[in-house]
């Protein structure tokens, strides 16, 4: 089985890039059937802004750029999509964002118009999330922004395409913490990648 991780960080020597590169070795001891693929959109440069040609394939009257295409046809390949990020302002950073706004686009992620009801096309697709937060557990707990994201994010975003979201983790006091215990959770992420069953969710590391 093969797993697509994405990673959203401008420092590849950041936190963010070592549970990337900690799940992907956890997916590659899990098995020797199982592939990984990381894509590192800032080194890459994948521009995240969505635009009238983005726009276009919203409304179905164009087909999508090459560089979506080429994200869509990775994630097609993939049967299991993680992505890693810094929790910027209780949410994803932009470049991430935009990924997801450009890439998971109508007629490939879900199929919308007005003369039927909506159609989820990624069924298959089982999703885990990672974000590396400054905050502590009782901060995100207090001002529920643990919720607000899990709305946002597994809700608002995957559950609207048909794809499961099966792990969440915040990976907390990253500023503070040793981060050799956050990359041992990465690693047993990607060990367990393909095992776990669906809605295994948790919100904290």
């Amino acid at each position: 089985m093969h797993a697509l991780i994405v990673v959203a960080h401008p420092d590849p020597g950041s936190l963010s890039h070592s549970v990337a590169a900690h799940v992907a070795q956890g997916v590659t001891l899990s098995g020797p059937d199982h592939s990984v693929d990381i894509a590192d959109l800032m080194a890459e440069g994948f521009d995240p802004r969505f635009t009238a040609a983005d726009l276009a394939v919203h409304r179905r009257e164009a087909p999508p750029p090459a560089d979506v295409a080429a994200e869509q046809a990775r994630i097609d390949r993939a049967d299991a999509l993680v992505l890693v990020f810094p929790v910027y302002w209780w949410s994803m950073p932009a470049l991430l964002k935009g990924w997801i706004d450009r890439v998971f686009a109508n007629g490939w992620a879900f199929d919308f118009n007005l003369d039927q009801p909506l159609e989820k096309k990624l069924g298959r697709l089982r999703v885990h999330l990672i974000g590396v937060g400054g905050a502590d557990t009782g901060t995100y707990g207090r001002h529920g922004y643990a919720d607000a994201m899990a709305t946002q994010i597994d809700h608002g975003i995957f559950d609207y395409c048909g794809a499961r979201v099966v792990t969440s983790e915040l990976l907390l006091d990253s500023e503070t913490s040793d981060p050799l215990a956050h990359l041992n959770v990465a690693r047993a992420i990607g060990r367990t990648l393909f095992d776990l069953p669906e809605h295994s969710t948790a919100r904290a590391a």
